[in-house]
């Protein structure tokens, strides 16, 4: 794989290595020669990529990325792409979102980008929760959520899981109780990685009370088959559905997501976001991400070969399964919190890193993401004697 990495600090074109061309640039050059001897990456500094196109390529289209890796029929300008980083970044994001509507057939006003799909729950909360209002979501879903409700001096409301899912009807009832301003829902959830129905999605929202905002993220959608994904309506005024590129397309460093929603409600951002917090490098990436399909379909087929290897293991060792339409397992362990936490800490210990629900009943499992096969090997030897070890 080939990495091109362009560096801008204190100057345009400041010496790549030196101390005076400022901050994280002074060991760009030194570090880029070790990852390069490893065979690992082929780095190109400012300095370096001005003087490299104007010796060969006399600024002719350089394509950034393997054939095998590029979108077809795609290129990017070396030039044009260091000119667009040395200006600025774009804060409408306007080639990106463009290419978004496109791909959900809506139109350019009824998508919002931002840094990530947490970034986009800051804006949501700050834009509808003030000091003492409702909100409602799952207990034990994510936690980054409810930071940013309590931040903002919302009052929350948690439902617990129905069979390891999100229980739509009494989410819904408390919604009713407590008048709520904001629901939160994720489809597939986290941390079990279930999901619920597209019927059961629709009857939420047709008794959903319009004062009440749902706020639907949908972070692991692309592992879900086509048929399992609601069609919600784009003029469903209380519904956003936010989606990101950490997830399928491995650019969670990145930090971008878009939600998609109505007009007005889209329109409501604009008082609240950082204009200038999408950098250009992760719009462009996301731009020649989005229909990369072959890439996609790769990255689908090889997380669900993995889960099936990570299902097998955990049916191996006498534990249970928990279905997942995401790009982890959760895995019963068949006994209580105390018991599950320390697995947990014997494979961490082994040098495999998972996760577990903080939540009861749900933290009786662990939760193990999707992977190699060499990393699931290591996990397949690590695994019963992290179980043998915690009894």
């Amino acid at each position: 794989m080939k990495i091109l990495q362009i560096s801008f600090h204190t100057a345009p074109f400041g010496s790549a290595g030196k101390y005076d061309s400022g901050g994280l640039n002074i060991y760009v050059e030194k570090i880029s020669d070790q990852l390069s001897k490893n065979n690992f990456v082929t780095v190109v500094t400012a300095e370096k990529a001005e003087s490299f196109v104007k010796g060969n390529l006399e600024f002719k289209s350089l394509n950034l990325f393997d054939k095998d890796l590029s979108v077809e029929d795609k290129e990017i300008h070396l030039k044009e792409f260091i000119n667009k980083l040395y200006e600025s970044v774009d804060p409408e994001s306007f080639d990106l979102k463009h290419a978004l509507a496109k791909k959900h057939n809506v139109a350019f006003e009824n998508i919002i980008v931002g840094e990530g799909i947490d970034g986009l729950l800051g804006y949501l909360v700050r834009l509808f929760v003030e000091q003492g209002d409702n909100v409602v979501t799952t207990d034990g879903a994510y936690p980054t959520f409810n930071y940013h409700v309590e931040g903002f001096g919302g009052q929350l409301h948690k439902v617990p899981f129905k069979d390891d899912t999100e229980d739509l009807d009494n989410l819904l009832n408390k919604v009713i109780e407590t008048k709520a301003k904001l629901l939160y829902i994720s489809n597939p959830n986290n941390p079990m990685g279930t999901i619920n129905s597209v019927n059961d999605i629709n009857n939420l929202i047709e008794y959903l009370p319009t004062e009440t905002l749902l706020c639907l993220d949908e972070a692991y959608i692309d592992f879900v088959p086509t048929e399992l994904i609601p069609d919600i309506s784009i003029n469903k005024s209380n519904v956003i559905r936010m989606r990101t590129f950490s997830k399928a397309y491995g650019m969670a460093g990145a930090r971008v997501g878009y939600g998609i929603a109505a007009k007005d409600l889209i329109l409501n951002f604009e008082k609240v976001r950082n204009h200038f917090g999408m950098s250009r490098i992760a719009q462009v990436g996301a731009l020649v991400s989005i229909n990369d399909n072959k890439f996609i379909n790769d990255v689908i087929s090889k997380v669900e070969s993995s889960k099936g290897r990570i299902a097998k293991i955990a049916l191996a060792n006498n534990c249970k399964v928990i279905k997942s339409f995401t790009n982890f397992v959760a895995i019963d362990c068949c006994e209580n919190a105390d018991y599950a936490k320390k697995v947990l800490e014997s494979l961490i210990q082994q040098g495999v890193f998972v996760r577990m629900p903080y939540s009861f009943p749900q933290n009786r499992c662990i939760r193990v993401t999707a992977g190699l096969d060499k990393d699931i090997d290591l996990f397949e030897k690590a695994f019963p004697i992290a179980l043998t070890e915690s009894k």
